[in-house]
C-alpha cells in the first residue's frame, strides 16, 4: 500500500469507467464506499480529469489514459510511485501533461522512481540520474543528465 505502480501500457479496464478504474485500488485495499467516493474525486482532480470521471478507456487520448493510472497509483497515498516508461505509449503532444503530473505529485511529497530509456526527458527534468546496467548502478548524478 506504500508503493504506487503505473505502467506503460496503463493496464485500465476498459469495461469501467474513469472513476471505477481509479475506485479498483482502493477497492482491493477494502477501502469503504464513502472513502472510495472521497478519494477517487479528489484524485481525478490532481491530475486533471474530473470532467472525464465517467467515461471509458476507449473515449479517452493515449495522455488522459496515462493520467488515469497516475492517479489510480496516487488513490493510496503511496510514499513511492514507480512509474515505467510513462510516457513510452502516449503521443509526443501529452507527454509535457503527464511529465507535468508526475512532477506536481513529486513536489507535494511522494517520490517518484521512473524508468525511461527517453534521454531528452531524463535531461529536462534535471532530477536525480541512476543508470543501471545488468542489476548494478553504474551512474548516480544528482540533477544529472543520461549519457549513453
Amino acid at each position: 500500500r506504500k508503493i504506487g505502480v503505473v505502467f506503460q501500457d496503463f493496464r485500465l479496464l476498459d469495461s469501467k469507467t474513469v472513476f471505477d478504474n481509479v475506485a479498483v485500488a482502493l477497492e482491493v485495499a477494502d477501502s469503504s464506499l464513502e472513502e472510495i467516493r472521497s478519494i477517487v474525486p479528489n484524485v481525478l482532480n490532481m491530475v486533471g480529469l474530473t470532467e472525464k470521471m465517467f467515461k471509458y478507456p476507449k473515449q479517452l487520448s493515449g495522455g488522459e489514459k496515462q493520467k488515469v493510472a497516475i492517479a489510480r497509483a496516487l488513490a493510496h497515498e503511496p510514499d513511492v510511485i514507480l512509474a515505467d516508461e510513462p510516457t513510452g505509449m502516449i503521443d509526443p503532444d501529452s507527454v509535457d501533461d503527464v511529465l507535468e503530473v508526475l512532477e506536481k505529485i513529486n513536489s507535494l511529497g511522494t517520490t517518484i522512481l521512473m524508468a525511461t530509456h527517453d534521454q531528452e526527458i531524463v535531461n529536462a527534468m534535471k532530477k536525480r540520474v541512476l543508470r543501471i546496467e545488468r542489476g548494478q548502478v553504474i551512474s548516480d548524478k544528482k540533477g544529472g543528465k543520461y549519457r549513453a
